[in-house]
Parts: structure tokens; C-alpha cells; sequence
């Protein structure tokens, strides 16, 4: 069979939305030389929407029963999948017909080696899926395209003396040729072809179910996927799709793509989750976004959620969720960052390079006294450009000649915030207690989150990328 290549980067969902019908052409051009390059493959192509109910007949020619549904081994180590036989109708029972009874499928029949049928009932194999009932109409995952479709068709292919599923097809007019007569059915269209090379399972074990499938999605292609990107696909697929999604991310890329889901699907999805995972993801988010999402649950839920978690990190999340949502000590992350004045910009470097998972919600550090009361706030620039050896309090004292320090209490209202952020020209503010001891620090895109609700989740880094 033809090798493939798998894309070397996904498009951002504004690309998506522009440019979709000519990216879609451009990789099905590129997936059909690789599903349709070999002549032979390409001319003994079966449609498997066609093949259903087509005859099974002997060397004879006589109908000795109906195809119901072809089953193959989709969890091996095999590129593509073979057929191990088919679930055929004999009378009003159902049975399971062997792939090594099978002489030659056709698009219209099923021909077999010899007149003895030896039939039996099918019980399904670990890695084994009826490709009908299983994954034909089922969603899939389109990483290269960062969109949800569904199989419209299915193709198989002899190859080697073997018939191995080749491709699939997710294309509306094959949905549309379905729906046709049963002569329109049964004709392959290779033009529309997507190599199945490029085509991995959700579920390792698809015993029970639909067994859900995604185009060039193996966890090196996802995790090449930026959380946005992610979101998206979260937010299209089904409750149990979305899950498995989930299951293959590590839970920081997943925490990462949750934060930037709208809120109302990231509540859904929280709700949809067994409690153990879901307390896992909302662990690994953000404090920030973990407040707000388990805000817009019911009590009981979150509570359920809360003791979960680690202790120190419940405990966290509580103080977040007792500041009202519109203020600032409610939208506020505790992600911190302090130094004394006598501490290095080499050493607050290394420290910083520990909290590198976080850097979009570090932006600055606080400098405090003994006593922990805020001092100054120094943005990452000036740490960036000053030597190792200058003390924070230094650069502190520098700075103090071209600005002042902005900080807010945790109950200031957000649309304050917001003023004091556009008079200061940074990208966060300090929140303190009434000592000026630092409690958090609260974002420009928290702030625009909220004041922009109806235009759905703002965040900086979403314009970053």
C-alpha cells in the first residue's frame, strides 16, 4: 500500500472559518494520490453502504444469504485494517461468515470458496469492530482540518489476498448517493477517498458501542493542536466522543483546552465527566479558571468536585469562589510570583523558569518586604534586559522615577479594573488584602471576559496566536 505523510501543522480556527472548502480540496488532492495511486486498488474498491444487504451467494451462483455487516480487526498493529469476516443473514437467523470462506467481494455480491458454509454466531474479538453499525455515520476528528465530521462511506480493497478497509469517505454528496437507488449505492467514488493510513481509533476496546475514529489524530498530531484548537473540537462532538477526546490528552493539555471552551460547554462537559476526572482537569487549570468554572455549577456539584482535589489546591479555589464574580479578587488568579530586594535577577530567572507551565498568567513579579506588603511590581521586560547580578530592589528603585505602583483591593468592581488597567497600560494588576499583602493578580482577558459576555471567551493568548 502507498506510504503517507502526515501534516506538519493545523490551522487556527479564524483560518478555519476562511478557508475551509480550499484547504479541504488541497489535502483531498494529496489523500486521494495516496488511497487511489496503486490502478488495481483503485478499480476493486467496494463500498461498504453498497455492499450492505447485497447477496452472498456459492461457486454456483445460488443466493445462500444477505451481507448484514463486515467486521475487521481495527485495533491491530496493521495500517489497514483487515476484514475477518462477515455478519450475514441466512434466513431469519444471523451468523458469522469467516474471511477464510470468502473467494472474492465484489461491489453488488459476496462469492464464496466453496458451497459448505460453516456458520456460527458472531461473538465480537477484542480489536474487532462491525464497520456498519460501528463507525460508518459516526463521528470523526479531523485533526489536520480542526473539524468534526462523519463517515459517509467506507471502502475496502483486496490486497495481498486479504480484503483490508483502505478508506473512508466523509464527503456530503457520497451521504447524498446513499440515499439514492441501490444501483447508485454500490459505485465507489476514489476522487473522495481519505486514506485510512491516516485514520487512528478513540477507544483501544470497542466491545460495546460505537467504536469512535479520528483522520491523522495520533497523540503526537493532538498535541500539536493549541488548546483553542481543541476547544473547538470539544465543543462538536457528543458527550461520549468528547470524553475519549479527553482520555488522550495529558491532563494539563486537556486543562489547557477546557480554559478556553465557552462557558457554557465547559460546564456540560464538567457535568458529563465522572467526578474523578472532572476534579483532575479542574485541578490542572488555572486557579482562575477553575473558580469560574466551578461557579457556574450547582453547589452540590461542586462540592462533589472540591473534595476530589488536593487540599491546598480546594482551599485555593474556596477563597476564589467566596469573592463576588464581578470583582476583583473573584476573577483573580493566585498564580504569584515574589521576590525580597536583596534576591537576583538570576535567581528570580531560575524561579521563574519552574513556572514555566504558567507563563501566561505570569506577566510580572511582585517585589515585598519582610513583613510580605508590596513593595513594587516589576514586569518581566525590565528582568529580562537587566544583568544577573542587579539586585530586584535596584531595578525596583529605578523604576520608581517612571511609575507608580497600580494595585487593587479584591473588592474592587471589575469595570474599575478595567479603567486602571487602560490608565496604566499593563496587561494585569496586583490584587491585595487591606495590608497591601498580595492576594493575586487579575488579567486583562479575565477583565474582558467578563465585560464582553455576549462576544463569548477574549483571551489574549487566543490574539497571540
Amino acid at each position: 500500500m502507498p506510504s503517507t505523510t502526515s501534516s506538519e501543522a493545523s490551522p487556527t480556527s479564524s483560518a478555519l472559518s476562511a478557508g475551509t472548502t480550499t484547504r479541504l480540496r488541497g489535502r483531498r488532492v494529496q489523500l486521494v494520490r495516496q488511497a487511489t495511486a496503486t490502478r488495481a486498488v483503485r478499480e476493486a474498491l467496494v463500498s461498504l453502504a453498497g455492499l450492505t444487504g447485497r447477496p452472498v451467494l456459492n461457486p454456483a451462483g445460488d443466493e445462500v444469504g444477505r451481507v448484514v455487516d463486515v467486521v475487521a480487526r481495527l485495533y491491530g498493529n496493521e495500517p489497514y485494517p483487515p476484514v475477518t469476516g462477515l455478519v450475514v443473514r441466512v434466513g431469519r437467523r444471523r451468523s458469522f461468515l469467516a474471511a477464510s470462506a470468502i473467494g472474492q467481494i465484489r461491489a453488488d455480491q459476496v462469492q464464496l470458496k466453496s458451497a459448505r458454509m460453516d456458520l456460527t454466531d458472531f461473538v465480537r474479538r477484542p480489536g474487532e469492530v462491525l464497520l456498519g453499525r460501528d463507525v460508518l455515520d459516526h463521528q470523526l476528528v479531523d485533526v489536520d482540518g480542526v473539524q468534526v465530521n462523519r463517515a459517509a462511506d467506507l471502502y475496502l480493497a483486496p490486497v495481498g489476498g486479504r480484503v483490508l478497509l483502505v478508506g473512508v469517505d466523509v464527503s456530503l454528496p457520497t451521504l447524498l448517493r446513499r440515499l439514492g437507488p441501490k444501483r447508485w449505492q454500490a459505485r465507489a467514488t476514489p476522487e473522495r477517498v481519505v486514506d485510512w493510513q491516516t485514520v487512528a481509533p478513540f477507544a483501544e476496546n470497542a466491545t460495546d458501542g460505537p467504536a469512535e475514529v479520528r483522520l491523522n489524530a495520533s497523540r503526537s498530531a493532538l498535541h500539536r493542536l493549541r488548546p483553542s484548537e481543541l476547544a473547538d473540537l470539544l465543543e462538536d462532538l457528543g458527550r461520549s466522543e468528547r470524553q475519549q477526546l479527553l482520555a488522550m490528552l495529558d491532563p494539563g493539555h486537556a486543562a489547557d483546552a477546557l480554559e478556553e471552551m465557552e462557558p457554557a460547554e465547559l460546564e456540560n462537559l464538567l457535568r458529563e465527566a465522572p467526578p474523578e476526572s472532572a476534579a483532575r482537569l479542574v485541578e490542572e487549570m488555572e486557579p482562575d479558571e477553575a473558580a469560574e468554572a466551578l461557579r457556574d455549577l450547582q453547589h452540590d456539584e461542586r462540592e462533589q468536585l472540591l473534595t476530589r482535589i488536593g487540599d491546598d489546591e480546594a482551599a485555593q479555589l474556596r477563597e476564589l469562589l467566596a469573592y463576588p464574580e464581578d470583582t476583583a479578587g473573584g476573577s483573580m488568579t493566585t498564580r504569584l510570583v515574589t521576590a525580597l530586594r536583596e534576591q537576583t535577577v538570576a535567581e528570580i530567572r531560575a524561579e521563574l523558569a519552574t513556572s514555566a507551565e504558567h507563563r501566561a498568567e505570569i506577566d510580572a513579579v511582585a517585589l515585598v518586604a519582610d513583613d510580605g506588603r508590596l513593595l513594587a511590581d516589576i514586569p518581566l521586560f525590565d528582568l529580562t534586559v537587566a544583568e544577573d547580578r542587579t539586585t530586584i530592589g535596584e531595578i525596583a528603585d529605578w523604576l520608581s522615577q517612571f511609575t507608580r505602583d497600580e494595585a487593587v483591593d479584591a473588592h474592587t468592581r471589575l469595570g474599575d479594573v478595567a479603567a486602571r488597567l487602560v490608565a496604566s497600560r499593563a496587561s494585569s494588576l496586583l490584587v491585595v488584602d487591606e495590608d497591601r499583602r498580595p492576594l493575586g493578580r487579575i488579567l486583562a482577558d479575565d477583565v474582558l471576559d467578563h465585560l464582553l459576555p455576549a462576544r463569548g471567551r477574549l483571551h489574549f493568548r487566543r490574539f497571540l496566536q
